[in-house]
């Protein structure tokens, strides 16, 4: 997607310290997610406020699109989950990934035997279009 002009993004309810590295290998063009509190390189056990939920992943959605003059309605995004039902709801294309019972019930389109690339072939991809970092 990204080579054909799009911009990802990658919003989570983990944390940043695994999201960013596979923002980085993925090719993501930011991403968000909660950051748990450490000194002196010890985690201390709890979490950065304001804890990134389902409103706080809509929120980015909308933020994402208006950043990039679209509207959600022209918009994929993917989750699992039901801090995702939200922006599953915004977005044109919400697609529920191996979703849990309450998020398969929600949401029409769904990738029950696929990984992430099951996204592209919705969009028309081809194998032969995957770009490979």
């Amino acid at each position: 997607m990204r080579a054909n002009g799009a911009k990802c993004y990658l919003v989570s309810g983990g944390f940043d310290v695994i999201t960013g590295p596979v923002a980085a290998l993925c090719g993501f063009h930011e991403h968000r997610a909660n950051h748990m509190n450490a000194r002196d390189n010890k985690i201390l056990g709890t979490v950065q406020t304001p804890v990134l939920d389902r409103n706080a992943k809509a929120t980015y959605l909308e933020h994402y699109c208006k950043q990039n003059g679209i509207d959600p309605i022209d918009a994929a995004t993917i989750g699992d989950g039901a801090n995702d039902l939200g922006m599953l709801h915004l977005a044109g294309s919400g697609v529920a990934l191996h979703a849990k019972p309450l998020v398969a019930a929600e949401v029409a389109l769904r990738l029950n035997y696929a990984d992430l690339t099951g996204l592209l072939y919705l969009q028309g991809y081809k194998k032969t279009d995957f770009v490979f970092k």
